[in-house]
């Protein structure tokens, strides 16, 4: 695989998030490290070791052992995941922006009378 893999933005993922995002058993992905199948790097993170692997190689690990099909329904799973946690923290964000809306009336209110 070419240097351009590892620097790409979104071309390397930490094992963890690969077994998150395809499905996979760290086992699985610790497994296809070992016998040669995913190349990885290892990284740290606040003194935490971890290993960095290729997208592309992941997912076609995961083809590999669990088919197609099942590749692109854990791929629907975890788009829809990423969504609603965008949409809970919107709703938060709009809480927290209405009570402030809310507050800032009171106090215009106050000002005026």
């Amino acid at each position: 695989m070419s240097k351009s893999q590892w620097v790409k933005q979104g071309g390397t993922l930490s094992h963890k998030n690969a077994c998150k995002e395809f499905g996979l058993t760290e086992e699985e992905v610790i497994d296809a490290m070992k016998v040669g199948k995913l190349q990885y790097r290892q990284n740290y993170a606040h003194g935490n070791p971890y290993f960095r692997v290729l997208r592309i190689e992941v997912e076609a690990l995961a083809i590999e052992l669990h088919g197609n099909n099942a590749v692109e329904e854990q791929e629907i799973k975890h788009k829809l995941r990423k969504i609603n946690r965008e949409i809970n923290s919107l709703k938060r964000k709009l809480a927290s922006l209405e009570k402030q809306k809310v507050e800032l009336l009171e106090i215009q209110k106050q000002t005026k009378a």
